[in-house]
């Protein structure tokens, strides 16, 4: 899966926890960037991103993130290394 099929899914991942489809992310986006991404939506988003690419992020990783774009690192450096 490239880079480009993860942001995609991670906007799907989105618009299902916002409950809107009128965001439109990009990578360098953070929670000021994004109305509703708060820190229960955080939460939220973390768990389904697990769930939909089947992996476990650590907690050291979470927070670090900063942007949209920390947050695919972590699942292609997770997804890359189950292959």
């Amino acid at each position: 899966m490239d880079r480009e099929e993860i942001l995609i899914e991670v906007q799907i991942i989105f618009d299902k926890i916002l409950e809107r489809e009128d965001v439109d992310i990009k990578e360098s986006y953070s929670k000021v960037d994004v109305d509703g991404w708060d820190s229960l939506t955080h939460i939220m988003l973390i768990v389904e991103t697990e769930k939909r690419f089947n992996i476990k992020f650590l907690s050291s990783e979470v927070n670090e993130w900063k942007t949209i774009g920390e947050i695919i690192d972590s699942i292609e450096n997770i997804v890359g290394n189950n292959s």
